[in-house]
């Protein structure tokens, strides 16, 4: 039996220690990351959203805003994350009466050596927890579900699309 060769680990350096990777030998390329979240409630709170009744004021635009705004901040928020002059970010954030809840859609966009995928990530999550926010105290019970990468373009490892989801 061949002994599997370990891979070498790219944020530990030789002592063990996490380090950010340095990324300037690879080159400058067009990406591009979506990711999606979902929450599920009441329908009476569902519907308070749809009819721009939640004390808090209006739910899906203050959510939008706090995407965009926490894409922006994502090598703040993650410790080992390149900061990325990012060229766009966009936030959908939909309802879904079938699902019971709300969807959140982040799409992504940088010109750089390295990608947006926790930017996409990290706004469709801070997205969800503005809509938790600003609903919970009409219901409490609410979930954030399924936060995750659905499609990323760029880069060495190329195209990536998680199966069953449509970007």
């Amino acid at each position: 039996m061949k002994a599997r060769r370990r891979k070498k680990l790219t944020h530990v350096d030789r002592s063990g220690r996490s380090r950010m990777v340095d990324v300037s030998r690879k080159p400058t390329t067009a990406r591009v990351a979506i990711a999606r979240a979902a929450i599920r409630m009441r329908r009476e709170t569902l519907a308070l959203i749809e009819a721009n009744q939640i004390a808090k004021g209006d739910v899906l635009t203050l959510a939008q805003v706090a995407g965009v705004m926490a894409a922006k901040r994502t090598a703040d928020l993650i410790p080992l994350c390149h900061p990325l002059p990012l060229t766009d970010i966009q936030v959908r954030i939909t309802t879904d009466r079938a699902a019971g809840g709300v969807v959140v859609e982040t799409q992504a966009q940088t010109v750089a050596r390295t990608g947006v995928e926790m930017e996409a990530l990290v706004a469709a999550a801070v997205a969800a927890l503005t809509v938790y926010d600003m609903c919970k105290a009409h219901d409490r019970d609410m979930t954030i579900e399924r936060v995750r990468l659905v499609h990323k373009r760029g880069g060495r490892s190329g195209i990536y699309t998680r199966s069953g989801e449509n970007p």
